[in-house]
């Protein structure tokens, strides 16, 4: 059975799509089989590994009972590491699911139809806390939150830490955090070191100790439809992520044992 893991944070610029698309491909590295599920209409992570976002079927057609996920789902350039793909159309299904039953479990039923195939679901929510966040939420086991490093991301965070409890009172009683992390960071100021630190005393210890750094190369890659592992594996934000996939295989090792 694979460990779904949700990215989200209802503020948008935070890192979420990228984090999601370079953990995934880091992952690999350790011989895991990884899914991700583009469940943003912006369908950034499905641009940014080089594929067509206008393509259909899309996770939209899935969702809405038109397709299945085994025909939607596309091999990247990085072995062991496939997308569900999204498409603008999904902005849709916010409003097309209300009269739907159960409408906040579709993607937990879609996915439990791959238990086989995949060992970590990866799953990269829009910036909101709409129906498909919702959806994204009750299908994971546990979440993954990206802060940018600077005070306003402080404030949603304990929004969306508000979401997460009334799902797991509700819907998802057994989701939880995996772990906080810091995004975009920049170790020549006081505000970045500020943030970091506020948020560890806070949250510890749920913050992950591995901090993504401001990192030119890691904003280049999508440009040319890449995972900074293939892209620059070298620099300093790809560095970051390997600390990260090592970290983020630990906790769940520790929550789940095999």
């Amino acid at each position: 059975m694979p460990r779904i893991l949700a990215l989200a944070n209802q503020k948008g610029g935070v890192g979420k799509t990228t984090s999601a698309i370079n953990l995934g491909a880091y992952l690999t590295l350790w011989g895991k089989r990884v899914l991700l599920v583009d469940m943003d209409p912006q369908a950034n992570a499905t641009s940014s590994l080089g594929l067509d976002k206008h393509r259909t079927p899309s996770v939209y057609e899935v969702l809405m009972g038109l397709a299945d996920l085994s025909e939607i789902v596309t091999l990247s350039a990085r072995p062991n590491l496939d997308l569900a793909p999204s498409s603008p159309e999904l902005a849709g299904a916010e409003v097309e699911m209300v009269p739907v039953k159960a409408r906040e479990s579709r993607l937990q039923r879609v996915l439990s139809r791959v238990d086989a195939e995949y060992d970590l679901i990866l799953i990269d929510t829009p910036p909101s806390l709409g129906l498909l966040t919702v959806n994204s939420l009750v299908a994971a086991e546990a979440v993954i939150i990206p802060v940018q490093c600077e005070y306003l991301a402080l404030e949603g965070l304990t929004r969306l830490l508000r979401t997460i409890e009334a799902i797991c009172q509700g819907a998802n009683p057994h989701l939880d955090i995996l772990g906080i992390l810091m995004t975009m960071y920049d170790g020549r100021t006081n505000l970045s070191r500020d943030v970091v630190e506020e948020t560890r005393r806070h949250f510890r210890p749920d913050v992950f100790r591995t901090v993504i750094p401001r990192n030119i190369r890691l904003s280049e890659a999508p440009s040319f439809g890449e995972d900074i592992l293939s892209y620059s594996p070298y620099c300093r934000g790809a560095l970051a992520y390997q600390a990260l996939a090592e970290e983020v295989l630990d906790r769940v090792a520790q929550r789940w044992p095999a």
